[in-house]
């Protein structure tokens, strides 16, 4: 099991409707807003790095509102 954190920056006055979609995504086990340099932060579970990192450019960059990624995979 992979554990890891997407950081999400949104577009101005969109990460409210953005929390629901992504808390919504299959690997995401929490989301949350959050002050600072990225606006939502996304805790996932998958089986392997490769779901991760599906879900950060596949699934979250394609919903609209997203402008910018940053994976952070836990190494312990």
């Amino acid at each position: 099991m992979v554990h890891a954190f997407i950081m999400v920056k949104t577009a101005a006055g969109k990460s409210e409707g953005l929390l629901a979609e992504i808390a919504g995504l299959e690997t995401v086990s929490d989301a949350h807003i959050v002050a600072g340099n990225y606006d939502i932060i996304a805790e996932i579970d998958a089986p392997e790095v490769y779901d991760v990192l599906q879900t950060a450019s596949s699934r979250m960059q394609q919903l609209g509102g997203v402008t910018d990624t940053k994976t952070y995979i836990a190494m312990g």
